[in-house]
């Protein structure tokens, strides 16, 4: 196994380790990623959408392998891209917005190969 591949299956795990933070205990990530829920229908959504979204997100490529990795990348990628445009356009320069900046490119680099 070489270098490149240990660095996918480790964003693929640490994505679908974001994921299951998200839907066993979801308050943890309120405070970094700036969003709460103001009742059961906002935590339903978080465990949804940042949980099992990200939870299948992770897995599927250690599943299936081949360019399930390079969606993966792209889809990092992307997020990237929309998230520095929201980073000018919307002034929101905050550390945690820079470092999930920092993680999604990274991540969609090493994806993406």
């Amino acid at each position: 196994m070489n270098l490149m591949t240990i660095l996918k299956i480790t964003a693929c795990i640490a994505t679908a380790a974001t994921g299951l933070l998200c839907v066993v205990k979801p308050e943890a990530a309120y405070g970094f990623i700036g969003l709460t829920s103001s009742g059961p229908r906002g935590v339903s959504e978080m465990r949804a959408i940042f949980g099992g979204l990200f939870i299948a997100l992770g897995i599927v490529p250690l599943i299936l392998g081949g360019n399930t990795y390079r969606m993966l990348g792209i889809g990092y990628l992307a997020i990237a891209a929309a998230r520095t445009f929201s980073i000018f356009f919307d002034q929101s320069f905050e550390q945690s917005n820079l470092i999930s900046l920092a993680i999604e490119i990274v991540f969609g680099v090493i994806l993406s190969i």
